[in-house]
Formats: C-alpha cells, sequence, structure tokens
C-alpha cells in the first residue's frame, strides 16, 4: 500500500532531502539512468536524481517519433542550462515498428512499454552497466493502473511485474507518494523554471495516446501539427490540460466548393488540481472558432474539430 502524501501536507524541502539520500543509498557508487520526456514528472526526477548523484546519473532522451514539434532540441538546451547533460537516443524506427498494425488502446501501450523498457532501455543499460532506472511514477499513474481504467506504461509493481527479471534491472521511483500538485511544488523547490513545473501533462506513450486507431508516422505528424495549434491558442487559458485527438472515423466535409472526405480532430481542455476528477473548460466560443479555424486550415485533410464537454468520470483526460 503505498502512502499518499498530499499537496497540503507535503514538506518539500524535508521530501527532497529524504528522496535524495534513498538515491543515494540505492545507487551508491554506481551508475543510474534516467529518461527524460521533459514533461513535470520526468523533469523533476531528473534534477532530484542529478541532486543526488551529479555525474553518476546518465540523462537520455529517447527520440520514439512520438512527441511534440521541437521537443528534443527544447529539452536538452533547457537542462543544459540547468547543469544538466542530456543525450538524444534516437529509436524512431523500433518504436513505428512496435506499433504497425495495432489499434486497441491496450495493445498500443503494451507495445510503447515493451520497445521503451525491455529494447531500447535494456540496451542502453546493458551498455553503460548501470542496474538502475530512476522512473517519475506518480500516484495517480498505479490508481489508473490498478483499477483497470488504462494501463500506464510506467506501472509494474503493482501488476506483480518484477522489472529485475522482467527487464534485467531495478527501478527506483522517488514520486511514487505524490500526485501531479504535489510534483509541481518539488519541482519548483528544486529550482525548475516555471515553464517546467507548471507544464502541462503529457502522456507517457506520447501522442500515440491521442490517435485513436493505429498510430502511423502520418497520423502522427497529423495530431503533432493540431497539438502545436491547440497548446499555442490555450496556454494562457491557466487550464490544468489541453490536448488535440485524431479520430479514427473519417467524415464529410467541404473545400473550394468540393466534397472531401476526411478527418477530424477533437480538442480537449480540463479544469483539475490532481486528474483524478477533472471538468471541461468553459472556454469562450470565440476561442473555440478560432481553434477549429486554424486547425482545418493547417492541418491537411482535416475538416471536422469538434470539442469534449463530458467530464472524468465518465470521460478520462485522455482518450486512448
Amino acid at each position: 500500500m503505498i502512502k499518499e502524501i498530499t499537496a497540503q501536507k507535503l514538506n518539500t524541502k524535508r521530501f527532497i532531502d529524504e528522496k535524495v539520500k534513498e538515491i543515494q543509498t540505492a545507487i551508491g557508487d554506481g551508475t543510474a539512468i534516467n529518461a527524460l520526456s521533459g514533461g513535470v514528472d520526468s523533469s523533476v526526477v531528473t534534477m532530484l536524481g542529478h541532486r543526488a548523484l551529479g555525474k553518476n546519473l546518465r540523462t537520455v532522451f529517447v527520440q520514439n517519433g512520438l512527441m511534440r514539434e521541437g521537443e528534443p532540441e527544447r529539452v536538452v538546451r533547457l537542462f543544459r542550462k540547468l547543469g544538466a547533460a542530456v543525450e538524444i537516443i534516437d529509436a524512431r524506427d523500433e518504436f513505428f515498428a512496435a506499433l504497425k498494425g495495432i489499434t486497441d488502446p491496450e495493445q498500443k501501450r503494451e507495445a510503447i512499454t515493451q520497445t521503451f523498457y525491455r529494447h531500447v532501455f535494456g540496451r542502453i543499460v546493458k551498455e553503460s552497466g548501470a542496474k538502475v532506472l530512476l522512473q517519475g511514477t506518480i500516484l495517480t499513474d498505479v490508481d489508473e493502473t490498478v483499477a483497470g481504467i488504462k494501463r500506464q506504461h510506467n506501472v509494474f509493481e503493482q501488476l506483480g511485474i518484477d522489472p529485475q527479471v522482467t527487464f534485467g534491472y531495478r527501478i527506483l521511483e522517488p514520486l511514487i507518494q505524490l500526485r501531479k500538485d504535489g510534483v509541481r511544488k518539488v519541482g519548483k523547490a528544486l529550482g525548475l523554471p516555471s515553464e517546467i513545473f507548471k507544464r502541462i501533462p503529457f502522456p507517457g506513450p506520447a501522442l500515440s495516446a491521442r490517435v485513436i486507431g493505429e498510430a502511423t508516422p502520418e497520423r502522427i505528424e497529423t495530431v503533432r501539427i493540431a497539438t502545436s495549434i491547440v497548446e499555442q491558442l490555450l496556454k494562457g487559458t491557466g487550464a490544468f490540460q489541453y490536448l488535440a485527438i485524431l479520430h479514427e472515423d473519417r467524415v464529410t466535409g467541404m473545400r473550394d466548393g468540393k466534397r472531401e472526405f476526411g478527418q477530424q480532430i477533437e480538442v480537449r481542455c480540463w479544469d483539475s488540481l490532481d486528474a483524478r476528477t477533472a471538468t471541461p473548460t468553459k472556454l469562450p466560443f470565440k476561442v473555440l472558432e478560432k481553434i477549429a479555424r486554424e486547425i482545418t486550415r493547417k492541418v491537411p485533410g482535416v475538416v471536422s474539430v469538434t470539442y469534449n464537454i463530458a467530464p472524468k468520470p465518465p470521460s478520462t483526460i485522455e482518450a486512448v
């Protein structure tokens, strides 16, 4: 049973000191590895790990082909300023090969999990000699996985999976007692800039979690462009999270007076504290109109834009 530390009761200094000592004790004179995606959770774990281990932590950014536009370069540049070197590992071909032909949401998540932990990270760990992976799993990830709502790619022990046996290395999860609001507080206390610790959540399976159906390179690129538009237009709303989803069904549209059998993007924007529950943000209609206009103008093949108005529950923040 994981003992939750709520954001209200969180003493960030004590928490950081305790986790730094735990990491140092677990690693000793050895080395550890962590994967940095640029999201809040992985960024906080990166800074905790570097505070605890210094150069004995190897930080990598796995370029899986599923990230936001320009994300690898942005992350490397930002963390270099913070004194943490980040190595980019190009694994795009491996991830798209693993996703080929898969449409079921849970099978997609499992394909990404196996590719990431067994193949890509298994290889990196073997080459480096490291025995431990630092990971930014939070309590909400565990809750949703155990409840069967959706399998989060970074949850193992609670499902009876031993990473040491399955993948050949241990996994440390310093943030597993926290939810998103607590992680943000720790990030601020660690000295991360607000553009990181206030950043909206992004799913572990990345943009593949925002493509309903098969996540091909072409469909990922479609939702990547839509994501950029949505994030640009909604970044000033103060919402907890906002995203674009590419639907599998095609819909009839019109362009230049002719029929176009095109694609549909769903926009979601959420108000929430910790992601356990969420309500759709009541965006002004003019904002929704602008989003629809920009997406249908700039995203090739998209003829329809919808806005989700169902709360969580029964909906979830991500679609897949």
